[in-house]
């Protein structure tokens, strides 16, 4: 599925709205049929106490690229369930997330995002179960 500057610019002005979101620096880089791929450039704002990047924000963001994918074509899509899994820290400035559909049943669907910095360090895998609520 091809999709038009048009319909990217529709949808951040839509998830614009998402103000956690926005304050938290978070950027819809790209959609497709099912995706989203978020970016995020860290600031001291997103430290915690002895530097590192706060878990809150790996999760976040995972919940804001599983929230993206799941509604920008049709919403209505709430989280279930979730979990995270931390495995490094970025090696830069910058994080990416992109959204995996696994499974998008009639009223469940499950996604796998994938969080890095642009660098292609694995830092963190989060999964989510959403409920379709058409």
């Amino acid at each position: 599925m091809e999709v038009s500057n048009q319909t990217l610019e529709e949808v951040r002005n839509f998830f614009a709205k998402d103000l956690y979101a926005k304050q938290s620096d978070f950027y819809i880089e790209a959609i497709d049929d099912h995706y989203a791929k978020i970016s995020c450039r860290l600031s001291d704002k997103h430290k915690n106490a002895v530097g590192g990047v706060m878990g809150g924000v790996y999760f976040t963001m995972a919940d804001f690229t599983m929230a993206v994918a799941s509604n920008w074509q049709e919403p209505g899509t709430v989280s279930l369930d979730a979990s995270i899994s931390f495995l490094g820290v970025p090696k830069s400035d910058t994080l990416i997330s992109e959204s995996e559909l696994v499974k998008d049943g009639r009223s469940t669907c499950c996604y796998l995002i994938h969080i890095m910095d642009d660098e292609g360090h694995h830092v963190a895998e989060a999964k989510f179960t959403g409920f379709h609520k058409r």
